[in-house]
C-alpha cells in the first residue's frame, strides 16, 4: 500500500509539467501553428468571461439578498421538524439551500461552521461532505448556459437539484454511519 501511495506521489509531481509541456510538443508534431491557437483561445475565454459577468452579478447579488434578509434562517426554522423526520439537522441546511447556488458561499458557511461547532463537530464534516459531493447548480446553469446563449434550461435545474438532494441526504447519513 506505501509502494501505490509513493509511487502516485511520485507521478503527481510530474504531471503538471508533463501537461504544460506535452502539449505544445504534440501540437508542433501535429504541424499546428501553437501560440497563434493558444492567443486565440485566450482571445475566446475572455470573450466568454465578459459574457458572464451579468448571469455572475445577478446570482451572488440575489444570494446576498437572501441572506441578509433573514429569510434563510426563516426557512430554516421552518423546516426543522420535516428535516428531522429524515435525520437532516436543520443546522447544515443553509449549506443545502447555498450550495446550489455558489460555491464561494456554500464555503463561507462551511467556515462559518468551523467558527460555531469546531473543526471536528459532526455537522462540520455533514456540511464539508455536501460541499465536496454536491455541484453549484445554478451557478454552473447561469454561466454555461448563459456562455452560449441558451435561454431554456428544459431539465437542466430540476435533474441538478434532484442529484443536490440526494447527495446531500446520502452525505448526512454517511457522515452519521461512519462518525455518528
Amino acid at each position: 500500500m506505501n509502494s501505490i501511495r509513493a509511487a502516485i506521489g511520485l507521478l503527481s509531481i510530474f504531471v503538471v509539467p508533463l501537461i504544460l509541456v506535452g502539449f505544445p510538443l504534440y501540437g508542433l508534431y501535429k504541424r499546428v501553428p501553437v501560440y497563434e491557437s493558444f492567443v486565440e483561445g485566450a482571445k475566446e475565454g475572455f470573450q466568454v468571461a465578459v459574457r458572464i459577468i451579468p448571469y455572475l452579478v445577478a446570482i451572488l447579488f440575489a444570494i446576498a439578498m437572501f441572506r441578509a434578509s433573514g429569510a434563510m434562517d426563516f426557512l430554516a426554522r421552518a423546516l426543522a421538524p420535516v428535516l428531522g423526520l429524515i435525520g437532516f439537522p436543520p443546522e447544515v441546511l443553509p449549506m443545502a439551500i447555498i450550495r446550489p447556488l455558489t460555491g464561494s458561499g456554500s464555503a463561507g458557511i462551511v467556515v462559518d461552521m468551523i467558527k460555531q461547532y469546531g473543526e471536528d463537530s459532526i455537522l462540520v464534516k455533514m456540511a464539508a461532505v455536501m460541499f465536496g459531493s454536491t455541484e453549484t447548480t445554478f451557478y454552473v446553469i447561469a454561466v454555461y448556459f448563459g456562455a452560449i446563449n441558451i435561454r431554456k434550461t428544459r431539465h437542466a435545474v430540476p435533474v441538478g437539484l434532484i442529484a443536490d438532494g440526494a447527495a446531500m441526504i446520502i452525505a448526512v447519513w454517511t457522515v452519521r454511519l461512519l462518525f455518528g
